[in-house]
């Protein structure tokens, strides 16, 4: 049985820092592309952050560039997203997602797998 779980998030003052955990099992990991999604109300899910499967390329969408990063510990099974200087527009529900033998960015109709997803919430 497949399980991405999401762990992180929270709410955090505009300008504050989260860190998002999404750890995998019942999966080969390290041959899994991983990615963070978020979905805002209203608005269509969007990929954040992805890491390719060796972990040697990562895609960014340009509204995180230079604030977000994303890391894989593939001795953990586990996926990171480290966001900094948060906005009040970075509020959403986080989802961890793992695309078979991605290089870097995937769409969300290419996940083969989803995590529940984590509330981050940010204040102004």
């Amino acid at each position: 049985q497949v399980q991405l779980v999401e762990s992180g998030g929270g709410v955090v003052q505009a300008g504050g820092s989260l860190r998002l955990s999404c750890a995998a099992s019942g999966v080969t990991f390290r041959t899994y592309g991983m990615g963070w999604f978020r979905q805002a109300p209203g608005k269509e899910r969007e990929l954040a952050a992805a890491i390719g499967w060796s972990g040697g390329r990562t895609t960014y969408a340009d509204a995180v560039k230079g604030r977000f990063t994303i890391s894989r510990d593939n001795a953990k099974n586990t996926v990171y997203l480290q966001m900094n200087s948060l906005k009040p527009e970075d509020t959403a529900v986080y989802y961890c997602a793992a695309d078979l033998y991605a290089s870097s960015s995937f769409t969300a109709r290419q996940v083969d797998y989803w995590g529940q997803g984590t509330q981050v919430t940010v204040s102004s």
